[in-house]
């Protein structure tokens, strides 16, 4: 039987050190990098009630040449449709698609980020369930706000308060007597 001598070689720390890179390397080109969605909830809601499919079996939609929108489903198959038609039914699909709970959130958030920032005020942590929300002048608490199921802004002193309900959160910050800074 043959046998193969393996001589010892000196290891030092730069050989060490490319090995352990390389290995690295290794690692990083196998780990599959995550990729953002092309499509938000709402998009895929939309269009899966254009082309009567649930929302999960869109994987993406294109426009080909400026004619053509193609659809592509999860399952590999791909619907053309024509963009101006396509365009119509969007439009008309998105004046009666209700907004999802997370959606009304999203933009009530985004209006009392707007409020605060104009009247110079910061706000504790919204409760999602209910939306609402401490808040702060200078960290002292000056009332609290929310948003209430008969779609209206409510405001009110202090936790035990009775509330004023308004159309909009300007007003219902103001109905806590705070107003906006004026520019010196």
């Amino acid at each position: 039987m043959p046998y193969i001598a393996h001589t010892q070689q000196p290891v030092d720390a730069q050989s060490l050190a490319q090995v352990e890179l390389a290995h690295y390397m290794n690692q990083q080109a196998q780990a599959v990098a995550p990729t953002k969605d092309p499509l938000t909830d709402r998009e895929r809601r939309i269009i899966a009630t254009i082309i009567e499919r649930t929302p999960e079996e869109i994987k993406n939609i294109w426009i080909e040449a400026g004619i053509t929108v193609w659809v592509q489903l999860v399952d590999g198959g791909r619907l053309p449709f024509e963009r101006n038609w396509f365009a119509t039914r969007v439009q008309e699909v998105k004046a009666t698609l209700p907004e999802t709970p997370r959606e009304r959130n999203e933009r009530l958030s985004a209006e009392l980020e707007a409020a605060c920032t104009k009247f110079g005020l910061t706000h504790g942590q919204i409760d999602w369930l209910s939306f609402s929300t401490t808040l702060y002048l200078n960290r002292l608490c000056i009332g609290f706000i929310g948003y209430n199921r008969a779609n209206q802004w409510y405001s009110r002193r202090n936790q035990l308060g009775g509330s004023r309900t308004v159309k909009g959160v300007n007003a219902a910050i103001a109905s806590l007597g705070v107003r906006q800074p004026v520019a010196a």
